[in-house]
């Protein structure tokens, strides 16, 4: 079994956590970024606040900027982070070729808790091979 075979058996076990850098894949030139996926909400935003302040009034168009402004955060955001980290993680996941350049480039990280309280964990200058060789799969807390 490869480190990735046994990350894939730990992480759908629930054993080890994934950790990606939304930041980094949710931006031009990742594999995973989807342009309309980022722009579509707030053009519709900015599209009804200057209609409203054009043809009713300065203050409904702030309203209206003010509205869309939460709308975004709490309803459009999180779907859009979701997403991104489903892509990212099947993406890293798709090949060890993949998984070590996102890795060089500190875009993942891993997390475990394992059974006697202490927390382990990696990133960017870690070694994830060692990380996953010495987890035992089916031991760790999820």
């Amino acid at each position: 079994m490869t480190e990735l075979e046994r990350l894939r058996a730990l992480l759908d076990g629930g054993q080890v956590k994934l950790g990606i850098n939304i930041r980094q894949m949710n931006s031009p030139g990742s594999p995973v970024f989807r342009t309309w996926e980022n722009i579509w909400a707030p053009i519709l935003i900015l599209a009804a606040s200057m209609a409203a302040t054009r043809w009713l009034h300065v203050y409904a168009g702030m309203a209206i900027l003010l509205a869309g402004a939460a709308w975004w955060l709490i309803k459009i955001h999180p779907r859009v982070k979701d997403g991104v980290f489903d892509r990212s993680a099947a993406f890293a996941l798709s090949s060890e070729q993949v998984f070590d350049a996102l890795w060089a480039r500190g875009v993942l990280s891993l997390y475990a808790r394992l059974p006697d309280g202490t927390e382990r964990a990696a990133a960017k200058r870690d070694n994830w091979r060692a990380f996953v060789r010495d987890l035992p799969v089916g031991t760790v807390d999820p």
